[in-house]
């Protein structure tokens, strides 16, 4: 897979980046949410796999110690939003189900909430550009980009 090159509304736009939160988005009660290894593996071919995270479970590490992914423990939303902002934000694809996944969110060229088991807090639902209940259908909008082009369309 190449990077991802997604028809906006406002034109193509390649991304390079994928940026996640893992409590609550890629991981239920601390353990890996299944299907999501498989996927995220499949998305590094192109894009640069990064996990912004609390890990309220202390278990991120673990869980993901064999993806090819960086992992950055932070300690709050603000940090979040000033690691995001570090990376060529319009660049970004940035999925979370937090409060503290906000300005992660709002920052990103295309932000993605995840309403799953452990919810999802509502200022990020009307932050977000796409909401969707389960973690494996946002990474498989990555993984198909029309998909995603026929969601941000006017």
């Amino acid at each position: 897979m190449s990077p991802v090159t997604i028809e906006l509304p406002s034109g193509p736009v390649t991304f390079r980046r994928l940026v996640l939160d893992f409590t609550g988005t890629l991981s239920h009660r601390g353990e890996l949410i299944p299907g999501v290894a498989e996927r995220l593996t499949a998305l590094a071919d192109g894009l640069s796999v990064t996990v912004l995270t609390a890990d309220t479970f202390g278990t991120a590490r673990e869980q993901l110690r064999d993806l090819p992914l960086s992992i950055q423990l932070i300690g709050d939303g603000e940090e979040k939003g000033e690691v995001l902002s570090s990376l060529d934000p319009e660049t970004v694809i940035a999925v979370g189900n937090g409060r503290n996944d906000v300005l992660m969110v709002r920052i990103a060229r295309v932000g993605i909430a995840i309403m799953g088991p452990e919810g999802a807090a509502g200022e990020l639902l009307s932050a977000a550009d796409v909401v969707v209940h389960d973690i494996n259908h946002a990474l498989d909008l990555v993984l198909d980009p029309l998909r995603l082009k026929a969601t941000l369309r006017d």
